[in-house]
């Protein structure tokens, strides 16, 4: 009677060490996960989108100039501490754009000004809607028209974290 115990107790035993083994593994991956950098786009800390925050992501912010009253476009690169303005596509002078040779690399293309090769590094971008600015973001192939989503004067945070500063 007592090898049919041990026989059963030794095969528990097995199955408890299988269980915790997978158990322990599942762990190490979620914890993997929620520590992957993530872009976070939230409108008064509520979250608009989050995207893999991988060094070399291109997106776009793009708005209508407070003072022109034409489109602006940014080109931005995720950094590995944060963002790269590369670009910006704008189709009138103005204050507050860029023109000065310092800036990067000036020129026309079409009916726009591009003044490339910018390289203007940021941790974090805070943006707020405005009345008429029409206020998106472009990542991973989607816009998002914040100016829809938030009313004027909403601060828009952009920043790259772990993915568990979203879901916490």
């Amino acid at each position: 009677m007592w090898d049919s115990v041990r026989f059963y107790a030794d095969i528990m035993r097995k199955h408890l060490i299988w269980f915790y083994g997978y158990l322990f593994l599942l762990s190490l991956l979620l914890f993997g996960i929620f520590l992957e950098p993530t872009i976070l786009i939230c409108g008064e800390g509520r979250p608009v989108t989050s995207a893999p925050a991988i060094p070399g992501t291109q997106f776009s912010i793009s708005f209508i100039h407070s003072v022109q009253k034409t489109p602006v476009r940014e080109n931005l690169v995720v950094e590995e501490q944060g963002f790269c303005l590369v670009s910006t596509e704008y189709r009138s002078f103005g204050v507050g754009l860029p023109f000065l040779e310092s800036e990067g690399d000036f020129r026309m293309e079409g009916d726009s000004f591009v003044m490339d090769h910018m390289e203007r590094h940021f941790k974090t971008l805070a943006l707020r809607t405005g009345v008429g600015t029409q206020l998106r973001i472009f990542l991973h192939g989607r816009e998002y028209r914040l100016y829809e989503i938030f009313p004027p004067g909403t601060k828009i945070d952009v920043f790259t974290a772990p993915l568990y500063k979203l879901l916490f």
